[in-house]
Parts: structure tokens; sequence; C-alpha cells
């Protein structure tokens, strides 16, 4: 049988979804049909969360309800932290969420994803616990305790305050909530392919997450925003930006932050982050990287717009992070925070209509070769 090979499956529909779309030519991002500018003025991360597993904007009460259950299931097992204190301080923390979401699934039930009631509350729990985890191993990896979860805090500031244990900036904590409804979903990208092809195994949800958590790991995907500020701060200052933009480009090096699959005009989500990073430097200081930034958007311009590549929602959420003081490393990890929202939706929506994934492939090795006995190889 003939078949189309499409390197990296390029415009190959995997799936049907309802959960979000783009529209790469026009630079739009909708979430169940609402554009993620709305999103960000108007609503919450959890409010957003709502929307993304159940198609709809809940009524007040939902809401409530809905944040009190998270709220409720924000602490980890003691064992879970003993897991997080036996892995290396060095290592990645992406890796470190990674374990400790699969051993999640050890303690809750979440085998039989027939149960809606029981996948509900799997979700719950996800995403209550992923930033108790990752605020658990920042500062246990610098010989801190860890911080048990204040009921009495937001989403986002109980999550700025197990990393640090102070009262959180509002200002810090209401930009972190826009920052994770913007990474909260993005159709059919590559963490969330490889997390509905664990889900159509039927698999729990810990292991479809941690999955996922897996393929955002990498810089081509979630890993890009670490790759932008080490990149800015190599820069060092706008007046290096041409010849380093240049340099790169003579070498068929990719800038990092720029360039989109699906985006031939620049992300809405970048648009959206930059004029956060803007706020939040008129509350908080400006940032010499953002200096840099901006200059290297310039140039790139210069550089790459015929070639329709412009700032990706990478290029300035690093740049965020960063002012608010957060390690490098932690950036990926953030993004997590929030797309296990989006993959939870996929994953609700697969459930529904599940088939089970086995791509063909292109066979392109020899045939009928024969056996050589180890005595007659050469070495």
């Amino acid at each position: 049988m003939p078949h189309d090979f499409m390197p990296g499956l390029a415009g190959v529909p995997a799936a049907k979804s309802s959960v979000s779309d783009v529209d790469g030519e026009r630079g739009i991002l909708e979430y169940r049909g609402i554009r993620i500018e709305d999103l960000c003025a108007k609503s919450s991360f959890l409010e957003t969360a709502y929307l993304l597993l159940f198609a709809r904007l809940p009524a007040k009460a939902e809401l409530a309800d809905f944040t009190q259950d998270i709220t409720r299931h924000r602490r980890i097992k003691f064992k879970i932290v003993d897991l997080i204190k036996c892995l290396p301080e060095h290592g990645h923390p992406m890796d470190a969420l990674q374990a400790a979401v699969a051993a999640l699934g050890m303690f809750y039930p979440g085998r039989n994803v027939r149960d809606t009631e029981n996948n509900y509350w799997s979700a719950v729990r996800l995403i209550a616990k992923l930033p108790t985890i990752m605020a658990a191993y920042a500062r246990i990896r610098r010989g801190d305790d860890h911080i048990v979860p204040c009921d009495e805090l937001s989403f986002c500031e109980n999550f700025l305050y197990m990393l640090s244990e102070k009262e959180p900036n509002p200002v810090l904590a209401k930009t972190l909530d826009a920052c994770l409804i913007l990474h909260a979903e993005h159709t059919m990208n590559a963490s969330t392919f490889t997390g509905l092809v664990t889900a159509s195994t039927l698999a729990d949800p810990y292991t479809v997450v941690a999955s996922s958590i897996g393929a955002l790991k990498g810089p081509l995907h979630g890993g890009a925003n670490e790759e932008v500020v080490q990149m800015l701060k190599e820069i060092g200052s706008p007046s290096r930006v041409r010849p380093y933009l240049e340099a790169r480009l003579q070498a068929k090096q990719k800038v990092m932050g720029m360039g989109h699959r699906v985006y031939k005009v620049k992300d809405p989500r970048a648009t959206v982050l930059q004029e956060l990073c803007e706020k939040l430097f008129r509350e908080c200081g400006t940032s010499p990287l953002y200096d840099v930034a901006l200059e290297v958007e310039r140039v790139s311009a210069e550089l790459l717009g015929e070639k329709k590549i412009y700032p990706n929602v990478d290029f300035y959420s690093g740049i965020v992070y960063d002012k608010m003081g957060l390690d490098v490393d932690f950036f990926t990890p953030i993004f997590a925070l929030a797309r296990v929202a989006g993959w939870l939706a996929h994953w609700f929506e697969q459930l529904r209509e599940n088939k089970l994934y086995r791509p063909d492939q292109i066979y392109s090795g020899e045939h009928n070769r024969a056996y050589v006995p180890i005595e007659e190889r050469e070495p």
C-alpha cells in the first residue's frame, strides 16, 4: 500500500477536538471558542481549567466548589516528600515532577478510566498537587523543609508562598495566574499527542500526565523558555544582538523563542506576555533581559521576517519568571503546572470514543538477510 510520509506528522490530523483552536495565519488562539486575550484579562487559571475540562464557563457556585476541591487536595503524601528527598539535588526539576506524578498513581486509584467520578477526582488531584510537588523539590534541593499549602491563599498565591514561606506579592500572583492561562492549552502539540497515545491504551491519568511531562521537557517544546533566557544572558546587551544573530543564522542555528510550527505571525501568547512584562516592570522594576529581548525581536524581524518567523510563547515567558526570582530550570515545570489542564481536557475528550493509537511506518531496511554465525562475522 502506498504511503505519504510526513516527517514529524506535520499537517496530519491525529484527532477531532473541541478543546482549543489556532489560526496561525491571523494569530488567533481560542479555548473552547473564547479568545485567549479575553481569558487573560477577565478569567483566572482555575476558571479557565474548568472551561477546558467541561467545555463551558462555570456558574459562580460551580467555580466555588471546584476551587474548594482543588484547595482540599493540595497536600501530598509524606512518602512523596520522602521520594523527592531521595532525588539528586542537581537533577532537572522536570525529572523530579515526572517521577513524583508517576508515583501519585500508586497512592490513588485511577485505573478504571470508565468511572467518570473517579476521573474528576484524578483531575482535581493532578491540578492541585503539581504545584506542591514542584515547590517541595525547589526547597528540598536547597536543604530546606517543604512548606505545607495554605488553604487561605489562592492557587498562585499558595504556590509562591510554598516556594518562599513569605506573604506573596499580589502583583506577582496575578501575573503568574495570567501566565498559567496562556500555557494551559495549545491544540495537538507534542506533549498533548504523547499523552493521548498513552491514554489510548486506557492507562491511568497519572501515567498519561507523566508521559506528557516527559515530552514537554524537550528544548523543542516546553524547554525552549529556559534556552531563551540563557540566550539573552549570553548576548548580554542590545548592542551585541545583531552580530550574535547573524553568527547563529550563518551557522544555520535556531534563534530560541523564534518561530512556531503553526503561527505565521507573532504568537498571540507572546503579545500578551509582552504586555504582562511591561505591567510587571512598572510595579517591580525593569529587567535588563527585556531590553535585549526587544532588540532580538526587532533585528529578527529584519533578518527572518520574510520567512514568517516571529516570537513564540517561550520568548517572553522566561523573562517574566526570571523577574519573579524563579530558577531558570523551573520555567518549564511552571509550563507543566498550567498545561496539565489541557492534557486532562484532551484525556476527558478522548475517553468518550477511545481508539488505540497504532500508526503505520514506511520500512526502509533490507530483506532476506542471512544470519551469520558469530565466529564468521567481521569485527
